[in-house]
């Protein structure tokens, strides 16, 4: 029997197992059959918690399809409150080893419970070739800022990574069905790697709704990584300041782009479901 914690982070679902105590050996194959939300435990995918040899902890990130993501930044404020809740470190600053890197994390607490937790998720990646993206045109934004974008069909996105790519479009309207465009985007030869794809309308200077089509997901309540693309896309284009409120689906994450050290951090909730035991057989 494995044991295994059903989390979320704004509805955005994962099944998280702890690996210093079950060896997983094929999580791509395993994701797709505990994601499955009419036959399998319901998810968004599957991310494994175990040892690393750079940071105080490692998470990998199986997507729904069973293909693998390089980030999440709802799944790793999770693995943070796991790592805390269950004992496995004391500490509220930990390090997580992820595909992008390893991200510095603070746990805030209200009664020595994980309330809230904030994420350094590391510098913006615009350059087209690290994205990656092709077929792109170069702008630059009222400051200087080099970035590019792409145009699908009718529509321009901004290409951003954060570890992972990202496509962000600006659209007066969220009311419309997404996974028809999401699909298209995702799957454009424009993004050689796939891509995330974020549906923005801009509230204010300080806040943002969203939509996401997330690759080898599809629409998802909330992401992230694509809410800091999406803050940086916004900044860059103007629409924005730098600390900006996002709405999603599932709800609200404060994301900043720091001007000093160029590094985005990202504040939300984490949460516990449920826990159970699954037979591999």
């Amino acid at each position: 029997m494995l044991k295994f914690t059903k989390m979320e982070g704004l509805g955005n679902d994962y099944v998280y197992i702890n690996t210093f105590e079950h060896d997983v050996l094929n999580p791509s194959e395993l994701s797709q059959k505990i994601s499955d939300r009419h036959f399998g435990i319901g998810s968004d995918g599957l991310i494994l918690i175990g040892k690393s040899d750079k940071a105080d902890f490692k998470m990998e990130i199986y997507n729904s399809d069973g293909s693998v993501a390089e980030m999440c930044g709802n799944g790793i404020r999770c693995v943070a409150k796991y790592v805390y809740d269950k004992g496995l470190t004391s500490k509220t600053e930990v390090t997580i080893e992820t595909l992008a890197g390893v991200k510095k994390v603070n746990l805030i607490l209200e009664n020595d419970n994980v309330s809230l937790v904030k994420v350094d998720m590391g510098e913006p990646i615009l350059k087209a070739d690290k994205i990656p993206v092709n077929n792109y045109t170069v702008e630059k934004s009222f400051d200087g800022e080099l970035f590019v974008k792409t145009k699908i069909n009718d529509y321009n996105f901004t290409a951003v990574s954060m570890g992972n790519p990202h496509a962000v479009c600006f659209v007066d309207n969220l009311d419309f069905d997404i996974s028809k465009d999401g699909f298209t985007v995702e799957n454009s030869v424009n993004f050689p790697n796939k891509v995330n794809v974020e549906f923005i309308k801009i509230i204010s200077k300080n806040e943002i709704q969203m939509r996401v089509w997330e690759r080898g997901a599809s629409e998802t309540l909330a992401c992230g990584t694509g809410a800091c693309a999406s803050v940086v896309a916004s900044y860059l284009n103007g629409y924005t300041d730098r600390k900006v409120l996002v709405n999603l689906l599932g709800g609200k994450l404060e994301i900043e782009w720091n001007n000093e050290n160029n590094h985005v951090y990202m504040t939300g909730p984490a949460r516990e479901v449920f826990e159970g035991e699954i037979d591999l057989d």
